[in-house]
């Protein structure tokens, strides 16, 4: 984004503006504009709960580990996906 595309206010300003909000067409609105780009269809949908995931010691390169973390928040899960589909190519491939 371009920075002319923002504006700065006061805390004072943003709750005036909070008063002239229109909250019902905000909420009937919905999260879109636009046409959508596919359909959903949650009719087949299924919640899935995760197993508990096992606390383990083990150790990494730094430099492994540096990438990872330099990936911002979630890393240890993005280590574990990692492992995961690695461990799925090799469970297919035999």
């Amino acid at each position: 984004m371009k920075e002319k595309n923002f504006t700065r206010i006061s805390l004072e300003q943003a709750r005036k503006l909070k008063d002239q909000s229109d909250w019902s067409a905000l909420r009937d609105a919905g999260d879109h504009e636009g046409p959508r780009e596919f359909e959903v269809d949650w009719s087949s949908a299924e919640l899935v709960v995760p197993d508990t995931k096992k606390s383990v010691s083990l150790r990494l390169d730094p430099d492994v580990l540096d990438f990872f973390r330099s990936q911002g928040k979630g890393y240890q899960t993005r280590i574990n996906a990692v492992l995961r589909t690695y461990m799925e190519a090799k469970k297919k491939a035999g």
